[in-house]
C-alpha cells in the first residue's frame, strides 16, 4: 500500500486520496515495488511468492485487512472483533522470513485468518458465539484447530461473526444476526448470507481477509459458501478437531475452511486436520488424513475419470429456466473434464428425509448436554449452563432481542432429559437413513461423488457425518449460488480433486458490487 509520504507528495493526489476514502465504492489495492502486485483476490499461493519476493510483508497484508474491515465492515458486519495483537504476529512472521530466508515454512505461514466467533482463542479475542451472555468469559485453551494454525505461522486477523449461538437459540432470528455483532449482509445482494458461518464468508468474499474457518453442524458452511459465492470444505466429522469450540452436537460439528479458492480451501485443511487427543472422534478420522497434506489433490485434471452422481431431485428449480439451463451447461463442463455422469438417480429414503424428526429430537438433546459441558471447562463465566443462558437472555432481553426473536431453540433443548431411549431411537434412525439411503446409492453405483446444487443436501450430509465441498457456479440477478460435491466419510482428497477441476474449468467467482449500488 502507498505510504502515507507519498500521498503527501502532492496535493493534487492527496485530494484525490479524499475522493477515494469519500466513496465507499472506493477501496485500497496495495501495490509495492519491482512489479505491480494486488492483495486483492491474491491467494494463499500468490501471497507467499509476493513475500519470497520482497513485494509483500505480513505487516502491510494486515494493514491493507485491517483498512478494508474499516471501510466495509460497518456495513456488511462480517468481523466481530480484530486482534489487537495482529500486528505483532505479522512482524513475527516477517522477522522469521528474514532469519531464514529459505525457510521452510508452511504455506499458511504470514497469512491472516478469521476464525468463527465460537471457536476458542486464548488471547484478548473475545469468544461468545455472537451472544452477550459469554462475553468476559476465560477460555482455558486455544481450540485445538487454532494451536494449528499459530503452529503454522498463520496471523489470526480476529474473530467473523455469525448467527449466535449457531443458529441454535432462536428458529425466528435471521440468518446472520447475533446480539453482538448485528446483521451480517451478504455484499453481493445486501440481504441474507446465510448462516450460521456467515462473517467467514462474508468477510472472504470481500477480501477482508485471504482465509477464514466455519463450523458446520447442518448446512453452515455450505450454505453461507453458496450465498457468498465462496469454497466452503465442510470436513468429515472428526478429520478437524472440535475441541475448544462453542458446540451443538459433537456427532455432527465439524470446523472447515471458507476460502475464495479450492486451492486455499485446501492449504487451510491440511494444517488444521489431524489428532487432537481432546476429541475421540479425531482418532478414528485419522486414518482418511493423507500423507502429504491435501494440496497434492489439485489437479486440474481431477474430473478425468471420476463417477459422479446426479439426483434430480436436488435440481428441481421449478419453472427457473436460467437455473435449469445454468447446470445444464456445469453437467456439460463435467463431462468435458472427463467425468462419467451417472444420471437421475433416486435414493430410496429421499422422501422420508423430508418430514423425519430424528435429526432435530437429537441436536436438542445433543445441544443441552455438550453446552453445558463446554460453560463448565470455561475458567471463568458469567454462564455455567444452558439454564444460565436461557436467564440470562431473559434478564437482558433488550440487548439480546427476545421479543423480536425469542430462544425457542433453547427453551426446547432445555425441556430434554439427556441420553435414553428417545436419543438412542433418533440415532439409530439416522444411522438407518444414512446406510440405506446416500451411502447404499453411492456404492451401488460406484460412485466418487454426488453433484446436487447450493446446499441443498447438506441434510443427508450433516446427519451421516460425511464431507461436502461448495465452489462458485454462477449469479442469478446478482445473487451468488454453488455447486456442492459430496461423498462418504474420508473423500476429502477425491472431492478436492473434482471442485479445483470444476473451478478452474469454469472460474465464476467475480467480487461483489461497491457497497453503495446495493439496497439493504
Amino acid at each position: 500500500m502507498a505510504s502515507t509520504s507519498v500521498y503527501a507528495s502532492s496535493f493534487l493526489q492527496f485530494i484525490f486520496l479524499i475522493l477515494l476514502v469519500t466513496l465507499s465504492s472506493v477501496l485500497p489495492v496495495a501495490t509495492f515495488s519491482k512489479e505491480q502486485f494486488s492483495i486483492e483476490e491474491a491467494t494463499v499461493h500468490d501471497l507467499q511468492l509476493a513475500f519470497q519476493r520482497n513485494q509483500l510483508s505480513s505487516r502491510k497484508l494486515v494493514e491493507f485487512y485491517l483498512k478494508r474491515i474499516q471501510s466495509l465492515n460497518p456495513v456488511l458486519r462480517g468481523v466481530l472483533e480484530v486482534n489487537p495483537d495482529a500486528l505483532t504476529q505479522a512482524d513475527n512472521a516477517d522477522q522469521e522470513r528474514k532469519t531464514k530466508p529459505q525457510g521452510p515454512f508452511s504455506a499458511l505461514h504470514g497469512i491472516p485468518i478469521l476464525v468463527k466467533d465460537n471457536i476458542a482463542t486464548k488471547d484478548k479475542l473475545n469468544t461468545t458465539a455472537g451472544s452477550y451472555a459469554l462475553l468476559g468469559s476465560v477460555v482455558p485453551r486455544d481450540a485445538a484447530v487454532v494451536t494449528r494454525l499459530r503452529k503454522a505461522g498463520a496471523v489470526i486477523l480476529g474473530k467473523a461473526s455469525l448467527s449466535e449461538w449457531s443458529h441454535y437459540r432462536s428458529s425466528n432470528a435471521p440468518s446472520g444476526w447475533s446480539a453482538r455483532g448485528g446483521q451480517g449482509k451478504n455484499p453481493y445482494t445486501g440481504d441474507d448470507p446465510c448462516g450460521s458461518s456467515s462473517g467467514s464468508a462474508i468477510s472472504v468474499a470481500t477480501n477482508m481477509v485471504t482465509v477464514s474457518l466455519g463450523t458446520e453442524t447442518d448446512g453452515s458452511i455450505l450454505c453461507p459458501s453458496s450465498y457468498n459465492s465462496v469454497v466452503g470444505i465442510k470436513p468429515t466429522v472428526g478429520l478437524t478437531s472440535r475441541a475448544g469450540v462453542v458446540p451443538i452436537s459433537p456427532r455432527q460439528d465439524t470446523v472447515g475452511p471458507i476460502c475464495r479458492t479450492v486451492s486455499d480451501a485446501a492449504y487451510v485443511l491440511e494444517t488444521i486436520a489431524g489428532i487432537d487427543i481432546n476429541d475421540k472422534a479425531t482418532i478414528e478420522a485419522s486414518k482418511f488424513v493423507p500423507k502429504g497434506g491435501y494440496a497434492q489433490f489439485l489437479r486440474k485434471d481431477g474430473l478425468r475419470g471420476k463417477r459422479l452422481g446426479v439426483v434430480r431431485v436436488f435440481f428441481n428449480s421449478g419453472d427457473d429456466a436460467f437455473l435449469q439451463e445454468t447446470f445444464k451447461l456445469h453437467m456439460s463442463t463435467l463431462r468435458q473434464r472427463g467425468a462419467v455422469l451417472v444420471d437421475n438417480l433416486k435414493t430410496d429414503n429421499i422422501n422420508e428425509l423430508s418430514y423425519d424428526q430424528s435429526e432435530s429430537i437429537a441436536l436438542d438433546i445433543e445441544f443441552e448436554l455438550a453446552l453445558n459441558a463446554y460453560l463448565k471447562d470455561l475458567v471463568a463465566s458469567p454462564v455455567r449452563s444452558l439454564a444460565d443462558v436461557i436467564a440470562f437472555n431473559k434478564k437482558h432481553s433488550k440487548l439480546e432481542k427476545i421479543d423480536e426473536y425469542g430462544q425457542d431453540l433453547m427453551l426446547e433443548a432445555q425441556k430434554t432429559s439427556g441420553i435414553g431411549k428417545q436419543l438412542n431411537g433418533a440415532l439409530l434412525n439416522m444411522t438407518r437413513i444414512s446406510k440405506n439411503g446416500f451411502e447404499k446409492l453411492m456404492k451401488r453405483n460406484k460412485l466418487d461423488a454426488v453433484v446436487a446444487p447450493f446446499s441443498s443436501f447438506s441434510s443427508i450430509l450433516a446427519i451421516g457425518g460425511y464431507p461436502g465441498v461448495m465452489v462458485p457456479a454462477g449469479y442469478e440477478k446478482g445473487a451468488p449460488f454453488g455447486i456442492c460435491f459430496g461423498g462418504l466419510k474420508g473423500s476429502e482428497p477425491k472431492l478436492i480433486e473434482i471442485a479445483y477441476s470444476f473451478e478452474q474449468a469454469t472460474k465464476l467467482r467475480k467480487q461483489p458490487p461497491p457497497i453503495h449500488k446495493l439496497k439493504f
